[in-house]
């Protein structure tokens, strides 16, 4: 038995390009870049980034192009493909994750979310919780039933 599993969590590095084969079949392409912190043989902390081409199909597609941008985090769970093509008479190769999962990561202020998100979506954040619309009428402490 084989096996080619690819579980990757990091930033995209651009925002996701939605095309459509000719079959009709949406798909998006995107890269995303994984960082790993370590120390070297003198004991200076070292930091090393990698970029990885991602591959979505389908409806998930359409969703990944739609709510994920430049810097947001995301989850990737696929497998790994190389494709080849000539391109002037030199093999050209590109090793890709096509993947079967895509889970968005928390949405922080480089990523769309925030308090600028919940200020355009009219609430306040005046430290009783960003996001959460308390009602504008005055509540009597003898309506509580408890």
């Amino acid at each position: 038995m084989y096996l080619n599993k690819v579980m990757l969590y990091g930033n995209l590095t651009r925002d996701p390009e939605l095309r459509a084969l000719p079959s009709g079949m949406n798909v998006a392409n995107f890269s995303i870049a994984t960082n790993r912190v370590f120390r070297d043989r003198d004991g200076n902390k070292q930091e090393q980034t990698d970029f990885h081409n991602v591959v979505v199909f389908g409806r998930q597609a359409g969703t990944v192009s739609q709510y994920l941008k430049k810097g947001s985090a995301a989850f990737i769970e696929g497998r790994l493909q190389t494709r080849s093509w000539d391109k002037d008479g030199q093999k050209q190769y590109r090793t890709e994750v096509v993947a079967d999962r895509v889970q968005f990561g928390p949405r922080g202020a480089g990523a769309g979310g925030g308090k600028q998100a919940a200020e355009a979506e009219g609430a306040s954040d005046s430290g009783n919780g960003a996001g959460i619309e308390y009602p504008k009428e005055d509540i009597n402490p003898e309506d509580i039933p408890f």
